[in-house]
């Protein structure tokens, strides 16, 4: 690992480079299955409740998306190629392209397994530059993995995250100091990151459709209309961001979820699936040594209604009252009128184990 250099590139802005690999899952397939190569692809289930985790650029060129129901891809691509998942695979292609990371610099926040915000204010090699580093970095990735990334740079996370997706595959995009406000004027709303279809519409509907729109709004009336988030689009509309790349960010949340080939009715076979997803969340808090206070069901329905069940206890939770609550908001559900398509459970606010001299309080249910 090379040492740390300490340099001054300049008084002033944040550099910060967000990586994004180009549609990761399916591009580790066709990197290791050569048949796979040029073919639309998608990974995921291709039974008829399967859904679609990943999708190749070929098969995007059909509009296959990632979260699409299976038997939707196929008839929008009926030469679609289905692969299952291989997650130990894509887990170990991310701690490579981690370590190419931490060549540069000890300030990554890592998103997901396919991307990350790197600060490279100040870098290992002295580079000025963010646009070389995110050259430097891609290219290596690249020589490493044999797979493409593209990468945007900005002064802040939000227009780094926004440029990234300016010139895939394989490209990136800059969006200096001088730029950045115009940039976000002229964005269609509905392609702001972290503006989902709800609030898009939402928004629309009051007559805000690009950034120049949200940004003659004021301060007050983005409150009154979105709560909390109001101050949040009241500074991106000026592309103010000043949050920090957290290379130790907290997880806040970690869920499971299955799709069912056939609905379920029954309270019984309900349960049984329920207790598999509670043993995956669970096996991963046991992992990492943490524990959670809020537990959260969510139901999917055969008509695609979807709803969801909380409850938060006073202290961390253990995995029989894990079970427990869960089973509670799931049995209060029933009996269904409608069949359940998906069940999925969350547990969140989440700390690290309390220390094994103190009690865990049980739950009465």
């Amino acid at each position: 690992m090379l040492e740390k250099v300490s340099h001054d590139c300049g008084a002033g802005q944040r550099k910060v480079i967000h990586v994004d690999m180009d549609a990761f899952y399916a591009s580790v397939e066709q990197r290791d299955n050569p048949d796979l190569r040029g073919k639309p692809v998608a990974v995921g289930g291709a039974a008829a409740r399967g859904v679609v985790a990943a999708a190749s650029y070929e098969a995007r060129a059909f509009g296959v998306r990632s979260a699409m129901p299976s038997i939707t891809a196929k008839r929008k691509c009926p030469d679609l190629i289905f692969v299952p998942p291989r997650f130990d695979v894509y887990r170990a292609v991310s701690a490579q392209i981690r370590e190419v990371f931490a060549e540069h610099t000890d300030l990554i926040e890592p998103l997901s397994l396919d991307e990350a915000y790197l600060d490279v204010t100040e870098n290992r090699l002295n580079i000025c530059a963010a646009t070389t580093v995110a050259r430097m970095v891609r290219a290596k990735i690249l020589q490493v993995t044999g797979l493409t990334a593209s990468a945007g740079v900005s002064y802040n996370k939000f227009l780094a995250k926004m440029a990234s997706g300016q010139n895939k595959p394989d490209g990136q995009f800059v969006i200096p100091p001088r730029l950045g406000p115009s940039f976000v004027e002229a964005l269609p709303i509905k392609k702001f990151h972290g503006v989902g279809p709800a609030t898009a519409a939402k928004m629309q509907g009051l007559g805000i459709t690009t950034g120049a729109d949200l940004k003659d709004r004021s301060l007050s009336y983005l409150q009154q209309h979105f709560g909390k988030s109001g101050l949040w689009y009241y500074q991106i509309a000026r592309a103010i961001d000043d949050r920090a790349v957290e290379p130790d960010r907290v997880r806040k949340s970690i869920g499971a979820e299955d799709t069912f080939v056939s609905d379920i009715f029954d309270i019984g076979a309900s349960l049984t699936e329920l207790d598999k997803l509670v043993a995956k969340v669970w096996g991963y808090c046991e992992g990492k040594g943490i524990r959670g206070r809020t537990i959260t069901l969510k139901v999917r329905f055969a008509d695609f209604q979807q709803i969801t069940r909380s409850r938060t206890v006073a202290m961390p939770i253990e995995l029989a009252d894990f079970k427990g609550l869960a089973a509670d908001l799931l049995r209060q559900l029933f009996p269904v009128q409608k069949g359940i398509r998906l069940l999925g459970i969350t547990l969140s606010s989440l700390n690290d184990v309390l220390p094994s001299d103190q009690h865990q309080l049980r739950f009465e249910l």
